[in-house]
């Protein structure tokens, strides 16, 4: 009976002593795990913008309708012949809707009275093609049509053609690598100040990917931008 009690007392001793270890051990890899360092990673590209929006507005004013719409059906098809002499294909160019409106009915314009001319028509366009080289010589090449009376403008003012790049995912993968190695470069530095080598990563974290103009002049061309944030394990 003496001999089980010694036996299962030295049997606890060494529990508690191989318990002590992992848990020693545990606390020493853990204090180690908590040593890292947060940095942030950078990718820039700039590229040309692979597609472009043209909305156009062509506005004529008269006092009789018929005759009016025999203007805008005729200025319709001079713009339309102007794009196709462009080299614009039917599928890149969308005529839209014409709308005739009363100035003199509308009840919120008070210059109607004394305005010359009753209605207003407007007609439009919308030019979207993958050739943006080819749209600026014909944005330059429309300033002829000027020549012949015909006022056609941009739908939208803040924005006349709106340039957009559509190669986002083929550029992804490349600038999330760039992006990483960026943010290792800033975590080595910290790592040579504290002493200490840069290990595997801990936690990574992308940012989303941003397409901005490269300024308010060159909207053809775009800023693509990522930000990564990681964790870096520190090491002895």
């Amino acid at each position: 009976m003496k001999n089980n009690y010694w036996v299962a007392a030295l049997l606890l001793s060494i529990a508690f002593v191989v318990a002590g270890y992992f848990i020693g051990n545990l606390q020493v890899n853990g204090k180690k795990y908590d040593r890292y360092v947060t940095v942030k990673g950078l990718s820039e590209r700039e590229v040309a913008a692979d597609l472009a929006v043209w909305p156009i507005n062509i506005i004529l004013t008269g006092n009789d309708l018929e005759q009016l719409r025999r203007e805008i059906e005729a200025q319709n098809q001079e713009v339309n012949t102007f794009f196709n002499q462009q080299g614009f294909g039917p599928e890149e160019i969308t005529r839209g809707p014409v709308n005739i409106n009363d100035v003199q009915a509308n009840p919120y314009n008070s210059g109607a009275t004394t305005s010359r001319y009753r209605y207003m028509a407007k007609s439009e366009f919308t030019l979207r093609t993958a050739d943006v080289a080819k749209l600026q010589i014909a944005l330059s090449e429309s300033l002829k049509l000027l020549s012949r009376g015909i006022v056609m403008g941009s739908k939208n003012e803040w924005e006349p053609i709106e340039y957009i790049f559509t190669g986002l995912n083929a550029l992804k993968p490349e600038m999330v690598e760039e992006a990483t190695k960026n943010a290792r470069q800033v975590a080595e530095k910290f790592a040579r100040d504290s002493n200490s080598e840069v290990g595997q990563i801990r936690i990574a974290r992308q940012g989303l990917f941003s397409i901005a103009n490269r300024d308010a002049n060159t909207p053809q061309i775009k800023n693509v931008r990522v930000v990564t944030t990681i964790d870096f394990q520190l090491e002895d």
